[in-house]
């Protein structure tokens, strides 16, 4: 079976219906990174602080005390399931772009690399491997840079159309 260059080629009306949740997804997406920068979580420092507190610190602004282990689970889980999805159904869309294969295998298959890195590392480093605050830091990043490289390529090729050529 044939998929690759599948999506600039179907209709518009489901290219427009494909790109409609393309840019809602993506609504939701920066959304939760909106909420990220917010907890001050950008940093190796800021993820440390919200999730083991801060409560030594007593010249911080806004204190923060350590997660509980069922607040740990919740966030990892629904992280975790949710996350999963999204990149599920992105990359089922990245799969029908005209796009190199190599491209569309590493735009697909890195981001659950790195959501295990991303949500793994942030209860290993809960748990007490200081350390995993910069995996979680870098593949954070990863993760949302091959978000918005997937998120274009498919957004473009819906716009474009069979005009397209890679």
């Amino acid at each position: 079976m044939n998929y690759d260059g599948v999506l600039p080629n179907l209709p518009k009306e489901l290219r427009l219906f494909i790109a409609v949740f393309v840019v809602v997804l993506s609504v939701g997406y920066f959304t939760g990174l909106l909420f990220v920068q917010e907890t001050e979580a950008t940093t190796p420092l800021g993820v440390e602080e919200n999730y083991l507190g801060n409560e030594d610190d007593l010249e911080a602004e806004v204190m923060k005390f350590k997660k509980g282990n069922r607040e740990m689970l919740t966030v990892i889980h629904t992280h975790i399931l949710s996350m999963s999805l999204i990149f599920f159904l992105l990359g089922g869309l990245v799969w029908i772009t005209k796009a190199p294969k190599k491209l569309k295998l590493f735009l697909t298959l890195e981001p659950f690399l790195s959501i295990i890195l991303t949500f793994g590392g942030i209860y290993l480093m809960w748990s007490g491997i200081g350390w995993f605050k910069y995996i979680v830091v870098f593949s954070g990043i990863l993760m949302t840079m091959t978000y918005s490289t997937a998120a274009i390529l498919v957004l473009v090729q819906c716009y474009s159309g069979k005009k397209y050529v890679v």
